[in-house]
């Protein structure tokens, strides 16, 4: 995982992605797997974030992740 992990990081530096970008899509995309992981039950998902449920509902708000079974 440490090969593709740097593999990723020197193609996003030879694409000139700034830091900030590239923290907050690996933050949306990490904060959508864990909701989907825990079928979008929110203080399931912050506690394997390890962050307070209304930080992770900021974050939905703020990423548009609201999960799509909680649309139904």
């Amino acid at each position: 995982m440490k090969e593709q992990l740097e593999s990723l990081v020197g193609m996003m530096v030879e694409r000139g992605i700034l830091l900030e970008e590239a923290m907050t899509e690996f933050e949306k995309k990490f904060i959508r797997r864990v909701l989907e992981h825990s079928k979008g039950n929110q203080c399931r998902a912050a506690k394997v974030l390890g962050i307070h449920r209304n930080t992770l509902s900021r974050k939905i708000t703020e990423y548009h992740l609201d999960h799509p079974l909680r649309r139904r």
